[in-house]
C-alpha cells in the first residue's frame, strides 16, 4: 500500500506548501547573491564593456545552473549538509570548508549590514550606525518568530519582488539598446576581453557560501530523495533564473545611462545610474533596493553560515535561531564599533573564490558516491557543467588570491 489517499483539499494544500518551500529556497539563494557588492559590480562591468556585457551575463547564467544543480541535487538526494557530504568524501575536509564559510560569512555579513546602513541613509538621511542597529533588529525579528523558516522565506520573496519591480521601472525610464544587447548576448565583440568578468560573475552569484543557501533551506524543509527529484531541479533553476533576471535589469538600467553618455560616479557607481535614469525619484528607489539587497543578504548569509556550523557542536545543532541572532548581532558590533575591517574583506574575499571550486569538486566526487547518494545516478551532462565550473572557478580564486597579495603588501 501507497498509504492513505489525499482529499482535494490536502492534495491542493501539500501542492501550495511544497511550492512555497521551494520559491522560498529559490529566493533565499538569488538574495543571497543580490548583495550590495552584486548592484555595484553589474554596474561598474556595464559601463567598461556596454552592450557586450549581454554575453557573460548570459554565459555565466548557464554555468551557474549547472553548479547549483550539481549542488543541490547531492545535498537533496544525500539527505546531508555540505560540509557533511565533504567529510565522507575526504575526512576533516568538511571542518575545513566550515572554517572558511564562517570566516567568509562573517566578513561578507559585515559588508552586508553596511550596505543596510547606506540603504537607510539614502532614503531618509538616517545616521549609518542607527541605520545598521535598525537593519539588524529587522533581521534578528524574523527568527525570533517560532516559524523562523517560512519567516525568511515570504520575507526574502517580498522584498526580492520589489527589488526586481522598482530596477525594472529604472531600466524602462532609461531607455537602454535592447536590441543590440540582445545581438551582443549571442554575437559579442572583443570576447577575450569578457572572460574576466564572466568568471566574476560566476563566483558572485555561486561561489562561497551562496549555492548552499538554498539546498539547504531545502533539506531543512525536508524536500530530500529521488521523490523530489524535479522539484528540486525547479527551485535550483528558479533561483539562478530570479539572480538573472534582476542582473538583465540593472545592466539595462545601467547601459541605457551609459549609451546617453552620462560617467557614473565612482563612489557609486549603480547610485548615479539610478538618479542619472529616473532623478530624484530613481536615486530614492536605489536606496530601497540597496537596503533590501543588503537585508536578504544579511539573512540568508547568516542562515548558511550557522547551517553549516550546526555540525560543529551540538549547542549550536539544537538553537540554530539562537545562533543565528547571535551571528547578526556579531556582525554589526563589529561594522557599528571598528567599521569594515578592510583587510579581513579582502581576505575573506580571496578565498571565497576559492570555495566553490573545493566544495563543487567534492559534490561532484559524491555523486559518484553510492555511500552519500544511494541509488541515484548523476547525469553526465550534469558532471561535465560541474567540471567547467570547478576550473573556472578555481582559476579565478588563484588571480583573486594574487591580488590579495598585492593589496596586502
Amino acid at each position: 500500500m501507497s498509504g492513505p489517499l489525499l482529499t482535494p483539499e490536502q492534495a491542493s494544500h501539500k501542492v501550495k506548501r511544497n511550492w512555497s518551500v521551494l520559491l522560498g529556497a529559490a529566493f533565499i539563494m538569488a538574495t543571497s547573491a543580490i548583495g550590495p557588492g552584486f548592484l555595484t559590480q553589474t554596474a561598474v562591468f556595464t559601463e567598461k564593456f556596454q552592450a557586450n556585457f549581454a554575453f557573460a551575463i548570459l554565459v555565466s547564467i548557464i554555468i551557474d545552473i549547472g553548479a547549483q544543480m550539481n549542488v543541490w541535487r547531492v545535498i537533496t538526494m544525500s539527505g546531508k549538509r555540505g560540509q557533511d557530504v565533504a567529510n565522507m568524501v575526504f575526512p576533516g575536509l568538511g571542518y575545513f570548508v566550515i572554517a572558511l564559510i564562517a570566516l567568509g560569512g562573517l566578513a561578507f555579513n559585515i559588508g552586508n549590514i553596511g550596505g543596510c546602513a547606506m540603504g537607510i541613509n539614502v532614503l531618509f538621511g538616517t545616521d549609518m550606525k542607527m541605520g545598521a542597529l535598525i537593519s539588524a533588529a529587522i533581521g534578528i525579528g524574523i527568527f525570533l518568530y517560532k516559524e523562523a523558516g517560512v519567516a525568511m522565506d515570504n520575507f526574502t520573496k517580498i522584498l526580492g519582488g520589489l527589488m526586481i519591480l522598482l530596477t525594472a521601472y529604472v531600466a524602462m525610464t532609461s531607455n537602454p539598446p535592447v536590441a543590440e544587447a540582445a545581438i551582443r548576448s549571442i554575437a559579442p565583440e572583443n570576447m577575450d576581453s569578457l572572460l574576466l568578468p564572466m568568471v566574476t560573475l560566476v563566483g558572485g552569484t555561486v561561489g562561497g557560501y551562496i549555492t548552499f543557501a538554498g539546498g539547504h533551506r531545502l533539506l531543512d524543509a525536508g524536500v530530500i530523495g529521488k521523490a523530489n527529484l524535479g522539484e528540486v531541479n525547479r527551485s535550483a533553476v528558479t533561483g539562478i533564473v530570479i539572480t538573472g533576471v534582476m542582473r538583465v535589469l540593472l545592466f539595462l538600467a545601467v547601459l541605457g545611462v551609459v549609451v546617453a553618455g552620462y560617467k557614473l560616479n565612482p563612489a557609486n557607481p549603480p547610485a548615479s545610474a539610478f538618479q542619472f535614469a529616473a532623478g530624484d525619484l530613481g536615486y530614492k528607489f536605489f536606496g530601497a533596493v540597496l537596503w533590501a539587497a543588503g537585508i536578504t543578504s544579511v539573512v540568508g548569509c547568516a542562515y548558511t553560515t550557522v547551517s553549516f556550523l550546526r555540525s560543529v557542536h551540538k549547542w549550536i545543532d539544537i538553537n540554530v535561531s539562537k545562533t543565528i541572532i547571535a551571528f547578526i548581532f556579531a556582525s554589526t558590533a563589529i561594522f557599528v564599533t571598528i567599521g569594515k575591517p578592510v583587510n579581513l574583506l579582502i581576505l575573506a574575499g580571496s578565498l571565497n573564490g576559492l570555495i566553490l571550486p573545493i566544495t563543487l569538486g567534492t559534490m561532484l566526487l559524491a555523486a559518484r558516491n553510492k555511500k552519500i547518494v544511494g541509488d541515484y545516478e548523476h547525469p553526465a551532462w550534469l558532471m561535465v557543467f560541474g567540471v567547467l565550473a570547478v576550473i573556472i572557478t578555481a582559476w579565478a580564486g588563484w588571480q583573486s588570491l594574487l591580488g590579495m597579495q598585492a593589496l596586502l603588501k
